[in-house]
């Protein structure tokens, strides 16, 4: 117990010093927990030994970071911001497949291999990019509103990712769940298409959870996490499964309490998540294979920034927002490190790739939170003006 309290003093402290030192840069508060977790890691301080003593622990971060946009965001009734998403998030998956696909066969790399890069390029973090647009006021804007989509899409497109890992590792394919992970991808979108008013899932059950805080918190989490399961259960994330649940509980006037009462366990088992990362970030392997790693990193972010720029620009945004969306989707996301930690459990990759693609994941969240704050300082505020148009809020 001596033991485990240390640790956790140390991190506390340590994210409470950085957090201070880079909020004077305007950087998010991930890149904080990122780097306390290298620093107090097993190759550092080894306060910690590994990531898998507090990653399950962990994952319930991802659950709450995305209750909480559940509860915060308000489903428009625009037929573009559902639109635009699909038609970004479905050239930006054919492009990038022909590309790895023109890479592997240049270079020879297996098909798994180039399996694996093309899903670190796809996913983008959810949990970086909403914090940067909530803390700049436009995660409610038209241009905010189309990026979380793309986001949620994204994390549609875990389930038969997560199927053809498996089916690797195990030589068949079933197609049911196949079936079913779509079907319930389906269902999913179009619910966030239905949902328009407070009444669509108003229940009458304010009169027995209003004014009790305890009920609140326990139906809370229940729904974060049975929702949670549901998803799991059908083939898609856990964390798609908790952002319906919070939609649900910002519909119900029963709930108003409950958003700040669960808003510090939010806090601390985010931070928790990205800890893990920097924990998994292997210094000695870095700069054994800093070429590698370098050239990978820089490679990410300049196609997922450059592709990411002309889909934005192709759906008829300025050059400004299209670089400002580029830069905010170019690193990779906690689903591309979820998928990439199953393929090397399952053996589908070896030590060494996963060993890079933790290291390149990591680099890229540091380096793209400086690339986004530039590109909005010097490209988006000197050009015509974002379109920050506040969504109607339905009452």
């Amino acid at each position: 117990m001596n033991q485990v309290l240390f640790s956790l003093t140390a991190l506390c402290l340590l994210i409470l010093l950085l957090t201070i030192l880079l909020k004077k840069f305007r950087q998010p508060n991930v890149i904080a927990y990122i780097i306390a977790g290298f620093l107090i890691g097993p190759h550092m301080a080894n306060l910690f030994h590994s990531a898998e003593d507090i990653e399950p622990v962990a994952e319930i971060g991802i659950l709450l970071l995305m209750i909480f946009l559940g509860i915060e965001i308000d489903i428009p009734d625009s037929k573009s911001l559902l639109f635009k998403p699909f038609i970004a998030q479905g050239m930006k998956v054919i492009f990038t497949l022909g590309l790895v696909m023109l890479i592997s066969f240049l270079v020879e790399w297996s098909w798994l291999t180039g399996a694996v890069i093309f899903i670190l390029l796809i996913f983008n973090s959810t949990a970086v990019v909403s914090e940067f647009l909530h803390k700049n006021g436009e995660l409610k804007t038209e241009f905010g509103m189309t990026i979380l989509n793309i986001l949620l899409l994204q994390d549609l497109m875990l389930a038969p990712i997560l199927g053809v890992l498996q089916f690797a590792e195990r030589g068949t394919f079933s197609w049911l769940r196949v079936a079913v992970s779509i079907a319930v991808s389906m269902l999913v979108f179009i619910m966030l298409r239905a949902i328009r008013n407070r009444d669509f899932l108003q229940l009458k059950i304010k009169d027995i959870f209003q004014g009790d805080h305890e009920l609140q918190v326990f139906a809370g989490c229940l729904l974060c996490l049975g929702f949670g399961v549901l998803a799991e259960l059908s083939g898609l994330s856990g964390a798609l499964g908790s952002f319906i649940a919070g939609i649900f509980i910002g519909k119900q006037d029963a709930f108003q309490w409950l958003e700040n009462a669960l808003r510090p366990f939010k806090v601390f088992f985010v931070a928790l998540f990205f800890v893990t990362i920097g924990l998994r970030l292997d210094l000695v392997y870095v700069q054994d294979h800093l070429l590698l790693v370098s050239l990978g990193t820089l490679l990410l972010l300049a196609v997922n920034s450059g592709l990411s720029t002309l889909i934005f620009k192709a759906l008829k945004y300025t050059w400004a927002d299209s670089l400002y969306a580029g830069a905010l989707l170019s690193q990779i996301g906690e689903f591309g490190i979820l998928a990439c930690s199953l393929a090397y459990k399952m053996k589908v990759i070896d030590h060494n790739l996963f060993k890079t693609g933790i290291a390149i994941t990591a680099l890229s969240l540091l380096i793209s939170t400086v690339w986004t704050t530039a590109v909005r300082k010097f490209v988006v505020k000197h050009a015509q003006p974002l379109r920050r148009k506040t969504l109607y809020r339905f009452p």
